[in-house]
């Protein structure tokens, strides 16, 4: 199964989304940042545990700032849609 961008924007895809992937082969069908494996979970985890974009950045040296940006804002926009998430990822 091939690789596709996700969309929560009843089929508009934001720009900084076309980063989110899933695919069944990887991580399980999770979201994931450019179909490595790298879960947008993750990413939000470590947001939520305090950690800077920079410090994630450090901590995962192939993604970009913006791939950090594209996980963040999927899981705001997840938590609206659910009318609030927990404090963890």
């Amino acid at each position: 199964m091939g690789y596709h961008a996700m969309s929560l924007t009843k089929g508009r895809i934001w720009d900084n989304w076309i980063r989110i992937t899933r695919n069944s082969d990887v991580m399980g069908g999770r979201a994931c940042i450019r179909g490595m494996r790298v879960t947008v979970g993750m990413i939000v985890g470590q947001i939520g545990a305090g950690h800077s974009v920079d410090e994630i950045l450090a901590s995962y040296p192939y993604l970009e700032q913006e791939d950090v940006m594209a996980g963040a804002s999927l899981r705001r926009v997840a938590c609206r849609r659910t009318r609030g998430c927990a404090a963890t990822a």
